[in-house]
Protein backbone atom coordinates (compact mmCIF):
# COMPACT_ATOMS: atom_id res chain seq x y z
CA UNK A 1 0.00 0.00 0.00
CA UNK A 2 2.94 2.62 0.72
CA UNK A 3 4.42 3.73 -2.23
CA UNK A 4 7.05 6.11 -3.63
CA UNK A 5 3.52 8.75 -3.34
CA UNK A 6 4.47 9.16 0.50
CA UNK A 7 7.72 11.00 -0.83
CA UNK A 8 5.82 13.84 -2.57
CA UNK A 9 3.11 14.43 0.62
CA UNK A 10 4.76 17.25 2.50
CA UNK A 11 5.43 18.88 -1.09
CA UNK A 12 1.40 18.48 -1.60
CA UNK A 13 0.92 20.16 1.82
CA UNK A 14 2.94 22.94 0.73
CA UNK A 15 0.46 23.69 -2.20
CA UNK A 16 -2.77 23.10 -0.12
CA UNK A 17 -1.57 24.46 3.26
CA UNK A 18 -2.13 23.58 6.96
CA UNK A 19 -6.15 23.17 7.08
CA UNK A 20 -7.14 21.99 4.40
CA UNK A 21 -4.12 19.62 3.90
CA UNK A 22 -4.81 18.13 7.14
CA UNK A 23 -8.22 17.66 6.24
CA UNK A 24 -7.86 16.60 2.81
CA UNK A 25 -5.09 13.80 4.03
CA UNK A 26 -7.19 11.92 7.00
CA UNK A 27 -10.43 12.54 4.49
CA UNK A 28 -8.52 10.43 1.99
CA UNK A 29 -7.16 7.98 4.27
CA UNK A 30 -10.74 7.29 5.87
CA UNK A 31 -12.83 7.11 1.68
CA UNK A 32 -9.47 4.92 0.63
CA UNK A 33 -10.55 2.53 3.68
CA UNK A 34 -13.97 2.35 2.96
CA UNK A 35 -13.59 2.07 -1.07
CA UNK A 36 -10.89 -0.75 0.32
CA UNK A 37 -13.43 -2.81 2.43
CA UNK A 38 -16.16 -2.53 -0.27
CA UNK A 39 -13.93 -4.59 -2.85
CA UNK A 40 -12.93 -7.44 -0.73
CA UNK A 41 -16.44 -7.84 -0.33
CA UNK A 42 -17.60 -7.74 -3.42
CA UNK A 43 -15.21 -10.59 -4.35
CA UNK A 44 -17.18 -13.25 -3.45
CA UNK A 45 -21.16 -11.68 -3.65
CA UNK A 46 -22.40 -13.71 -6.04
CA UNK A 47 -24.19 -16.70 -5.72
CA UNK A 48 -23.52 -19.73 -7.20
CA UNK A 49 -19.92 -19.13 -5.99
CA UNK A 50 -18.33 -17.12 -8.77
CA UNK A 51 -15.50 -14.68 -7.48
CA UNK A 52 -14.16 -11.74 -9.30
CA UNK A 53 -10.63 -12.08 -8.80
CA UNK A 54 -9.89 -8.95 -11.52
CA UNK A 55 -11.25 -5.56 -11.27
CA UNK A 56 -12.42 -5.76 -14.56
CA UNK A 57 -14.27 -8.72 -13.17
CA UNK A 58 -15.93 -6.40 -11.04
CA UNK A 59 -16.96 -4.12 -13.60
CA UNK A 60 -18.15 -6.24 -15.96
CA UNK A 61 -20.29 -7.71 -13.36
CA UNK A 62 -21.50 -4.39 -12.68
CA UNK A 63 -22.32 -3.17 -16.43
CA UNK A 64 -22.22 -5.79 -18.52
CA UNK A 65 -19.29 -7.99 -20.62
CA UNK A 66 -18.29 -4.96 -22.92
CA UNK A 67 -19.20 -1.91 -21.34
CA UNK A 68 -17.52 -3.31 -18.20
CA UNK A 69 -14.09 -4.12 -19.59
CA UNK A 70 -14.39 -0.55 -21.52
CA UNK A 71 -14.88 0.91 -18.02
CA UNK A 72 -12.81 -0.60 -16.20
CA UNK A 73 -10.10 -2.00 -18.15
CA UNK A 74 -8.38 1.66 -19.70
CA UNK A 75 -8.53 2.73 -15.94
CA UNK A 76 -6.91 0.38 -14.66
CA UNK A 77 -4.25 0.04 -17.25
CA UNK A 78 -3.28 3.72 -16.75
CA UNK A 79 -3.11 3.03 -13.04
CA UNK A 80 -0.94 -0.05 -13.54
CA UNK A 81 1.39 1.88 -16.42
CA UNK A 82 1.40 5.06 -14.56
CA UNK A 83 2.69 3.73 -11.52
CA UNK A 84 5.87 2.10 -13.46
CA UNK A 85 6.56 5.39 -15.12
CA UNK A 86 6.75 7.39 -11.78
CA UNK A 87 8.20 4.33 -10.06
CA UNK A 88 11.03 4.49 -13.13
CA UNK A 89 11.71 7.69 -12.33
CA UNK A 90 12.01 7.50 -8.52
CA UNK A 91 14.04 4.11 -8.73
CA UNK A 92 16.47 6.39 -11.43
CA UNK A 93 16.15 9.88 -9.20
CA UNK A 94 16.64 7.57 -5.26
CA UNK A 95 20.23 6.16 -7.31
CA UNK A 96 21.48 9.37 -8.52
CA UNK A 97 20.86 11.22 -4.83
CA UNK A 98 22.52 8.13 -3.42
CA UNK A 99 25.44 8.51 -5.80
CA UNK A 100 25.57 12.26 -5.27
CA UNK A 101 25.24 12.29 -1.58
CA UNK A 102 28.43 9.30 -1.21
CA UNK A 103 30.49 11.05 -3.89
CA UNK A 104 29.57 14.83 -3.75
CA UNK A 105 32.97 15.29 -5.42
CA UNK A 106 32.30 12.73 -8.56
CA UNK A 107 31.20 14.04 -12.17
CA UNK A 108 27.76 14.27 -11.96
CA UNK A 109 25.57 11.35 -14.36
CA UNK A 110 22.38 12.06 -16.12
CA UNK A 111 19.51 11.34 -14.24
CA UNK A 112 18.67 9.48 -17.75
CA UNK A 113 21.45 7.35 -17.39
CA UNK A 114 20.48 6.44 -13.56
CA UNK A 115 16.87 5.28 -15.07
CA UNK A 116 18.51 2.95 -17.45
CA UNK A 117 20.34 1.48 -14.05
CA UNK A 118 17.04 1.21 -12.25
CA UNK A 119 15.53 -0.30 -15.61
CA UNK A 120 17.95 -2.61 -16.03
CA UNK A 121 17.22 -4.67 -12.44
CA UNK A 122 13.44 -4.65 -13.67
CA UNK A 123 14.88 -6.42 -17.16
CA UNK A 124 15.55 -9.50 -14.96
CA UNK A 125 12.82 -9.73 -12.33
CA UNK A 126 9.94 -9.07 -14.63
CA UNK A 127 10.79 -12.70 -15.84
CA UNK A 128 9.17 -14.27 -12.41
CA UNK A 129 6.23 -15.74 -14.14
CA UNK A 130 3.42 -14.55 -11.32
CA UNK A 131 2.16 -12.38 -8.46
CA UNK A 132 3.23 -16.08 -6.03
CA UNK A 133 6.53 -15.56 -7.33
CA UNK A 134 7.41 -12.18 -6.23
CA UNK A 135 5.62 -12.85 -2.79
CA UNK A 136 9.35 -13.51 -1.13
CA UNK A 137 10.01 -10.12 -2.19
CA UNK A 138 6.78 -8.21 -0.18
CA UNK A 139 8.12 -8.46 3.56
CA UNK A 140 12.06 -6.60 2.12
CA UNK A 141 9.55 -4.28 0.05
CA UNK A 142 7.07 -3.40 3.24
CA UNK A 143 10.16 -3.07 5.71
CA UNK A 144 11.74 -0.58 3.43
CA UNK A 145 8.81 1.42 3.13
CA UNK A 146 8.16 1.72 7.02
CA UNK A 147 12.08 2.49 6.99
CA UNK A 148 12.25 5.29 4.58
CA UNK A 149 9.09 6.52 5.66
CA UNK A 150 10.92 6.37 9.16
CA UNK A 151 13.98 8.46 8.13
CA UNK A 152 12.03 11.23 5.90
CA UNK A 153 10.31 12.26 9.03
CA UNK A 154 12.94 11.13 11.81
CA UNK A 155 15.80 13.25 9.32
CA UNK A 156 13.55 16.04 9.04
CA UNK A 157 13.08 16.48 13.29
CA UNK A 158 16.74 16.05 13.41
CA UNK A 159 17.63 18.88 11.01
CA UNK A 160 15.18 21.23 12.55
CA UNK A 161 12.98 24.03 11.28
CA UNK A 162 13.86 25.93 8.15
CA UNK A 163 15.62 29.45 8.82
CA UNK A 164 12.96 31.73 8.25
CA UNK A 165 10.00 29.16 7.05
CA UNK A 166 7.05 29.79 5.91
CA UNK A 167 3.70 28.20 5.98
CA UNK A 168 1.80 30.35 3.22
CA UNK A 169 0.67 28.50 0.46
CA UNK A 170 3.06 28.45 -1.87
CA UNK A 171 2.34 30.47 -5.25
CA UNK A 172 3.02 33.20 -7.61
CA UNK A 173 -0.84 34.44 -8.14
CA UNK A 174 -4.26 33.33 -6.78
CA UNK A 175 -4.46 31.54 -9.95
CA UNK A 176 -1.00 29.81 -9.71
CA UNK A 177 -2.30 28.68 -6.13
CA UNK A 178 -5.81 27.53 -7.19
CA UNK A 179 -3.91 25.50 -9.98
CA UNK A 180 -1.25 24.24 -7.75
CA UNK A 181 -4.02 22.93 -5.20
CA UNK A 182 -6.06 21.07 -7.64
CA UNK A 183 -2.33 19.22 -8.73
CA UNK A 184 -1.67 18.57 -4.67
CA UNK A 185 -5.02 16.58 -4.39
CA UNK A 186 -3.98 14.21 -7.84
CA UNK A 187 -0.57 13.91 -5.29
CA UNK A 188 -2.57 12.70 -2.42
CA UNK A 189 -4.41 10.22 -4.81
CA UNK A 190 -1.47 9.24 -5.98
CA UNK A 191 -0.13 8.43 -2.56
CA UNK A 192 -3.30 5.74 -1.77
CA UNK A 193 -2.52 3.60 -5.13
CA UNK A 194 -3.04 -0.42 -4.06
CA UNK A 195 -6.62 -0.78 -4.78
CA UNK A 196 -6.00 -1.23 -8.29
CA UNK A 197 -4.15 -4.83 -7.27
CA UNK A 198 -6.12 -5.82 -4.42
CA UNK A 199 -8.65 -7.98 -6.08
CA UNK A 200 -5.85 -10.08 -7.94
CA UNK A 201 -3.96 -10.29 -4.34
CA UNK A 202 -6.79 -11.67 -3.05
CA UNK A 203 -7.05 -14.36 -5.70
CA UNK A 204 -3.94 -15.92 -4.45
CA UNK A 205 -5.60 -16.56 -1.31
CA UNK A 206 -7.32 -20.25 -0.47
CA UNK A 207 -11.42 -19.59 0.07
CA UNK A 208 -13.61 -21.84 1.16
CA UNK A 209 -17.58 -21.35 2.36
CA UNK A 210 -16.64 -21.30 6.22
CA UNK A 211 -13.52 -19.83 5.43
CA UNK A 212 -14.10 -17.01 3.12
CA UNK A 213 -10.96 -14.89 1.87
CA UNK A 214 -12.24 -11.31 2.73
CA UNK A 215 -11.75 -12.07 6.19
CA UNK A 216 -8.02 -12.79 6.19
CA UNK A 217 -7.71 -10.51 3.21
CA UNK A 218 -9.47 -7.97 5.64
CA UNK A 219 -7.30 -8.03 8.39
CA UNK A 220 -4.62 -7.58 6.33
CA UNK A 221 -6.25 -4.22 4.67
CA UNK A 222 -6.08 -3.13 8.61
CA UNK A 223 -3.00 -3.96 9.45
CA UNK A 224 -1.95 -2.16 6.03
CA UNK A 225 -3.61 0.97 6.68
CA UNK A 226 -2.34 1.45 10.18
CA UNK A 227 1.39 1.02 8.33
CA UNK A 228 -0.21 3.93 5.58
CA UNK A 229 -1.24 5.76 8.66
CA UNK A 230 2.44 5.79 10.44
CA UNK A 231 3.92 6.07 7.00
CA UNK A 232 2.16 9.06 5.68
CA UNK A 233 0.80 11.24 8.29
CA UNK A 234 4.40 11.65 9.58
CA UNK A 235 5.70 12.21 6.43
CA UNK A 236 3.23 14.73 5.35
CA UNK A 237 2.74 16.27 8.53
CA UNK A 238 6.71 17.00 10.06
CA UNK A 239 7.97 17.33 6.63
CA UNK A 240 5.89 20.41 5.99
CA UNK A 241 6.83 21.97 9.46
CA UNK A 242 10.29 21.45 9.14
CA UNK A 243 10.79 23.17 5.59
CA UNK A 244 7.05 24.71 5.03
CA UNK A 245 6.81 26.13 1.40
CA UNK A 246 10.78 25.46 0.82
CA UNK A 247 10.29 21.78 -0.30
CA UNK A 248 10.99 19.91 -2.65
CA UNK A 249 8.39 17.43 -4.44
CA UNK A 250 10.65 14.27 -2.55
CA UNK A 251 11.31 15.25 0.88
CA UNK A 252 14.44 12.85 0.45
CA UNK A 253 15.64 14.91 -2.20
CA UNK A 254 15.39 18.15 0.33
CA UNK A 255 17.45 16.01 3.18
CA UNK A 256 21.10 16.33 2.60
CA UNK A 257 22.39 15.45 6.52
CA UNK A 258 23.23 13.16 7.85
CA UNK A 259 24.49 11.84 4.61
CA UNK A 260 24.96 8.39 5.64
CA UNK A 261 21.22 8.58 6.91
CA UNK A 262 19.68 10.22 3.71
CA UNK A 263 22.24 7.78 1.55
CA UNK A 264 20.47 4.94 3.32
CA UNK A 265 16.71 6.11 2.86
CA UNK A 266 17.68 6.31 -0.84
CA UNK A 267 18.98 2.42 -1.39
CA UNK A 268 15.42 1.81 0.65
CA UNK A 269 13.36 3.64 -2.07
CA UNK A 270 14.89 1.96 -4.60
CA UNK A 271 14.39 -1.43 -2.94
CA UNK A 272 11.11 -0.99 -2.04
CA UNK A 273 10.15 0.70 -6.40
CA UNK A 274 11.81 -2.51 -7.34
CA UNK A 275 9.40 -4.57 -6.16
CA UNK A 276 6.40 -2.18 -6.33
CA UNK A 277 7.06 -2.11 -9.97
CA UNK A 278 6.73 -6.13 -10.08
CA UNK A 279 3.45 -5.60 -7.90
CA UNK A 280 2.11 -2.85 -10.69
CA UNK A 281 3.31 -4.01 -13.81
CA UNK A 282 2.41 -8.18 -13.23
CA UNK A 283 -1.20 -7.52 -13.70
CA UNK A 284 0.06 -5.61 -16.87
CA UNK A 285 2.03 -8.45 -18.30
CA UNK A 286 -1.21 -11.17 -17.59
CA UNK A 287 -3.08 -8.60 -19.51
CA UNK A 288 -0.77 -8.83 -22.29
CA UNK A 289 -0.02 -12.05 -22.37
CA UNK A 290 -3.62 -12.87 -22.46
CA UNK A 291 -4.47 -11.55 -25.53
CA UNK A 292 -1.66 -12.81 -27.31
CA UNK A 293 -2.56 -16.59 -26.43
CA UNK A 294 -6.01 -15.91 -26.88
CA UNK A 295 -7.09 -13.56 -29.47
CA UNK A 296 -3.75 -13.35 -31.37
CA UNK A 297 -3.32 -17.19 -30.92
CA UNK A 298 0.25 -17.28 -29.91
CA UNK A 299 1.67 -20.10 -28.19
CA UNK A 300 2.37 -19.96 -23.99
CA UNK A 301 5.96 -19.96 -23.92
CA UNK A 302 9.03 -18.38 -21.86
CA UNK A 303 9.95 -16.75 -25.37
CA UNK A 304 6.98 -14.86 -25.42
CA UNK A 305 7.10 -13.77 -21.60
CA UNK A 306 10.53 -12.62 -22.19
CA UNK A 307 10.00 -10.41 -25.07
CA UNK A 308 6.70 -8.93 -24.04
CA UNK A 309 7.75 -8.10 -20.42
CA UNK A 310 11.29 -6.85 -21.71
CA UNK A 311 9.57 -4.88 -24.58
CA UNK A 312 7.36 -3.32 -22.13
CA UNK A 313 10.24 -2.35 -19.40
CA UNK A 314 11.83 -0.69 -21.94
CA UNK A 315 9.06 1.41 -23.32
CA UNK A 316 8.31 2.76 -19.63
CA UNK A 317 12.15 3.25 -19.38
CA UNK A 318 11.97 5.38 -22.37
CA UNK A 319 8.98 7.10 -21.08
CA UNK A 320 10.38 7.93 -17.98
CA UNK A 321 13.68 9.18 -19.35
CA UNK A 322 11.29 11.52 -21.32
CA UNK A 323 9.06 12.70 -18.27
CA UNK A 324 11.19 13.55 -15.36
CA UNK A 325 8.42 16.12 -13.83
CA UNK A 326 7.79 13.92 -11.00
CA UNK A 327 5.49 16.08 -8.82
CA UNK A 328 3.76 17.00 -11.89
CA UNK A 329 3.49 13.78 -12.82
CA UNK A 330 1.94 12.62 -9.45
CA UNK A 331 -0.56 15.00 -9.65
CA UNK A 332 -1.86 14.05 -13.43
CA UNK A 333 -2.13 10.67 -13.02
CA UNK A 334 -3.27 10.70 -9.23
CA UNK A 335 -6.33 12.36 -10.91
CA UNK A 336 -6.64 11.27 -14.26
CA UNK A 337 -5.79 7.87 -13.40
CA UNK A 338 -6.36 6.89 -9.78
CA UNK A 339 -9.19 9.24 -9.04
CA UNK A 340 -11.64 6.79 -10.73
CA UNK A 341 -10.24 3.14 -9.17
CA UNK A 342 -9.75 4.47 -6.20
CA UNK A 343 -12.35 7.60 -5.18
CA UNK A 344 -15.63 6.99 -6.96
CA UNK A 345 -15.96 3.77 -9.07
CA UNK A 346 -15.86 0.98 -6.75
CA UNK A 347 -18.67 3.55 -4.94
CA UNK A 348 -20.87 3.16 -8.56
CA UNK A 349 -19.97 -0.68 -8.42
CA UNK A 350 -21.35 -0.63 -5.34
CA UNK A 351 -24.75 0.58 -5.97
CA UNK A 352 -25.00 -1.29 -8.86
CA UNK A 353 -24.62 -4.58 -7.01
CA UNK A 354 -25.44 -4.25 -3.48
CA UNK A 355 -28.57 -1.79 -4.71
CA UNK A 356 -28.81 -0.29 -0.78
CA UNK A 357 -31.71 1.24 0.17
CA UNK A 358 -32.24 4.90 -2.02
CA UNK A 359 -31.25 7.93 0.84
CA UNK A 360 -30.35 5.22 3.45
CA UNK A 361 -27.05 5.77 5.18
CA UNK A 362 -24.85 3.47 3.01
CA UNK A 363 -26.38 4.76 -0.65
CA UNK A 364 -25.39 8.81 0.95
CA UNK A 365 -22.04 8.59 1.46
CA UNK A 366 -21.34 6.07 -1.33
CA UNK A 367 -22.82 9.36 -3.66
CA UNK A 368 -21.27 11.94 -1.34
CA UNK A 369 -17.92 10.10 -2.16
CA UNK A 370 -18.50 10.07 -6.26
CA UNK A 371 -18.94 14.13 -6.04
CA UNK A 372 -15.47 14.10 -3.92
CA UNK A 373 -13.83 11.68 -6.75
CA UNK A 374 -15.52 13.24 -9.95
CA UNK A 375 -14.20 16.32 -8.46
CA UNK A 376 -10.87 15.10 -7.95
CA UNK A 377 -10.72 13.58 -11.20
CA UNK A 378 -11.66 16.43 -13.24
CA UNK A 379 -10.01 19.38 -11.46
CA UNK A 380 -6.19 17.56 -10.56
CA UNK A 381 -4.81 16.93 -14.10
CA UNK A 382 -6.02 20.71 -15.05
CA UNK A 383 -3.22 21.62 -12.44
CA UNK A 384 -0.55 19.10 -12.82
CA UNK A 385 -0.88 19.54 -16.38
CA UNK A 386 -0.52 23.14 -16.45
CA UNK A 387 2.91 22.87 -14.24
CA UNK A 388 4.07 20.06 -16.80
CA UNK A 389 3.51 23.06 -19.63
CA UNK A 390 5.00 25.23 -17.61
CA UNK A 391 7.93 23.48 -16.48
CA UNK A 392 8.54 21.87 -20.30
CA UNK A 393 9.37 24.92 -21.37
CA UNK A 394 13.04 25.06 -20.93
CA UNK A 395 13.23 21.45 -20.22
CA UNK A 396 14.81 19.41 -22.55
CA UNK A 397 14.32 16.00 -23.61
CA UNK A 398 16.54 13.07 -22.76
CA UNK A 399 18.68 15.51 -20.74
Amino acid sequence: MVGAGVLSLPYAMAHMGRGLGITVMILSWVITLYTLWQMVEMREMVPGGKRLDRYHDLGQEAFGEKLGLWIVLPQQLLVEVGTCIVYMVTGGKSIKKVHETFCPECMPIKTSYWIMVFASINFVLAQLPNFNSISAISPGVAVMSLTYSFIAWGASIKKGITPDVSYNVKMKSTSDGVLNFFSALGDVAFAYAGHNVVLEIQATMPSTAEKPSKVLMWKGCIWAYIGVAICYFPVAFVGYYMFGNMVDDNILITLEHPAWLIVIANLFVVIHVVGGYQVFAMPVFDMIETYLVTRLNFSPSSTLRVITRTLFVGIIMLIGISILFFGSLLGFLGGFAFAPTLYFLPFIIWLKLKKPRKYGLSWTINWICIVIGVLIMTLSPIGALRNIIVSAKNYKFFS
